[in-house]
């Protein structure tokens, strides 16, 4: 029987100029130490993904929301589709975010498309003080 102990860190950030390239910094270190420490293979545009959807949604808990946030990350090893990476990101807004529509013209607003797009499952809860938001990027 092969037991898989979960790798994951945590880090709060609290909106502050440069909040957005410490939560990339953040999950780009997380990655190198789970390829590392526990050989799960990332590469180089996987990591560009995950940093990609990171950074959009910590900038929109700093945009949206009053208060700090969370960013949660943890490889999960072995699953029907293979490793992934779960990314939940806590904030203090209870608004749920809805992706607009697709539209070229517009300027900005496309960061939850984005995430939408790169991620194979995402999960959105109102919860008691915000709101959580969580992604799965494939790691294969």
């Amino acid at each position: 029987m092969t037991v898989t102990i979960p790798f994951s860190a945590s880090a709060t950030y609290d909106g502050a100029p440069g909040t957005i390239g410490e939560a990339r910094d953040f999950a780009a270190d997380f990655l190198l130490r789970a390829e590392a420490l526990h050989g799960v293979p990332v590469s180089s545009r996987t990591a560009g993904t995950v940093k990609l959807v990171v950074s959009e949604l910590v900038t929109n808990a700093a945009k949206y929301a009053p208060g700090p946030c969370l960013l949660d990350l943890s490889v999960n090893r072995s699953t029907p589709h293979g490793n992934s990476l779960q990314i939940t990101v806590w904030d203090t807004d209870d608004s749920l975010p809805q992706p607009g529509t697709p539209d070229p013209e517009r300027i900005g607003g496309h960061g939850l498309e984005l995430v939408l797009a790169l991620c194979s499952k995402y999960d959105i809860q109102r919860l008691a003080g915000g709101k959580r938001v969580r992604v799965h990027v494939s790691l294969d």
